[in-house]
């Protein structure tokens, strides 16, 4: 006696379409069945794994869905392999069905290695030396080989045809390939040469007045770095821009521990004369010129024994610009804020109808720009305060105000 199981199928080859049909729809049902367990215990699973190893920190596989996406495969395998078994199937549709699910796994396969790239970049710039050692370029170089071999074994699997037929007609694409891949080929060399020579690295300030970019670099790709301006904007170059272009890196600065003030003060040329005795009693008083003042005194008397005979002219004098001078150059000499194993200058420049430039060159110790700013403005308010002191005038133009007092002196 035939089992209940036994009489169902017969009954149902009786109607080969309804047949047909259910088998497809078992096929389907066991597909998603297998889908659903897959996400539900084995995702779980080497989701809670996983979180018990290294990548505790950070649930970048998660985020990234790359085990979810893996688990994809299993579904197009069931009906890969079940859509041979269901009866009466056209042999056209078990192939077309068969070729798309190898593709769809070929492209899973692509998409998942993509990802655990990208998951690989991530944990690879946590480490210390990731910023001198940037691989993100190289790691895209792989993506694209990836992506292409997997391009190829799809399109073979849809056709039903050996990739090595395909393969064979590269050949002849070739000079259309070079042209379509172009930017990809420059900017892998850029790439290449930027990371050995160290020209550029994530965190550097760099200038590129061509390109608006004057800011940090935030990340470096194959085709483009990425800079994050002082306004917050947001400037893409193209990496080989950096090979053909030139632009300032200031990383420099960092390494040598100090940034420069390069500024003047503008003195007024008719503010600039002798000291008399009582001006310069009254600057012996000053810390920082009693040195200088004794030498400078010892200096000019040696000069002027052989002109004691002579007119005023003839004699060595100290000058309040001189003395001024002498002050700045002392006073930053003993500024903590300074660095005093670089280069550090007072010096006069070519007058202008501005006046004398008095240039101050140093380098403060402290290279943040906020901490620079209150640096070099602690310095300048101070030398602006202590000018007249020295009977000196800071050159300015004529303002509105200025042109309303001489009016009035004058209707007076």
């Amino acid at each position: 006696m035939q089992s209940y199981h036994q009489v169902a199928i017969d009954w149902l080859r009786t109607y080969p379409i309804f047949f047909t049909f259910i088998c497809l729809c078992v096929l389907i049902l066991i597909a998603w069945a297998a889908n659903l367990a897959v996400k539900r215990i084995l995702v779980r699973g080497v989701t809670r794994l996983l979180r018990m190893t290294v990548l505790s920190d950070a649930n970048v596989l998660i985020r990234h869905n790359a085990v979810a996406r893996l688990s994809n495969v299993v579904p197009a395998m069931i009906l890969s392999m079940g859509i041979r078994l269901v009866p009466d199937l056209p042999l056209g549709v078990m192939v077309v069905v068969s070729n798309v699910c190898s593709a769809f796994i070929i492209l899973t396969l692509a998409l998942t290695i993509g990802t655990l790239l990208d998951i690989f970049i991530i944990f690879w710039n946590k480490r210390t030396d990731a910023v001198n050692k940037p691989i993100k370029g190289y790691v895209q170089i792989v993506k694209i080989f990836i992506y292409s071999v997997a391009a190829i074994l799809v399109i073979a699997a849809l056709v039903d045809r050996s990739p090595i037929i395909l393969l064979s007609g590269l050949g002849a694409m070739a000079a259309v390939l070079m042209l379509v891949f172009q930017d990809t080929l420059l900017s892998l060399v850029a790439s290449i040469q930027i990371s050995t020579n160290g020209m550029i690295k994530s965190g550097d300030w760099i200038e590129m007045p061509q390109a608006n970019a004057d800011g940090d670099v935030i990340d470096i790709a194959l085709h483009t770095v990425r800079v994050q301006n002082w306004d917050k904007t947001i400037t893409t170059i193209p990496t080989k821009k950096f090979l053909t272009d030139s632009f300032k890196n200031w990383r420099g600065m960092t390494e040598a521990g100090g940034r420069r003030i390069k500024r003047s003060l503008l003195i007024d040329q008719t503010s600039v004369h002798f000291l008399t005795a009582e001006e310069e009693e009254h600057l012996r008083e000053f810390e920082l010129l009693k040195e200088y003042l004794a030498d400078k005194d010892r200096d000019i008397a040696e000069w002027n024994k052989k002109y004691d005979e002579c007119s005023a002219v003839n004699l060595r004098r100290i000058t309040n610009l001189g003395t001024f001078r002498a002050y700045i150059e002392k006073y930053l000499r003993n500024n903590a804020n300074i660095h005093q194993n670089l280069t550090l200058l007072v010096r006069q420049l070519s007058p202008t109808a501005e006046g004398i430039p008095l240039e101050i060159y140093c380098f403060t110790n402290i290279t943040a720009w906020g901490a620079y700013e209150d640096i070099q403005s602690d310095i300048f308010d101070h030398l602006l305060a202590i000018l007249p002191e020295f009977g000196l005038r800071v050159f300015q133009n004529p303002s509105g105000a200025d042109m309303a007092k001489l009016i009035q002196a004058s209707a007076r």
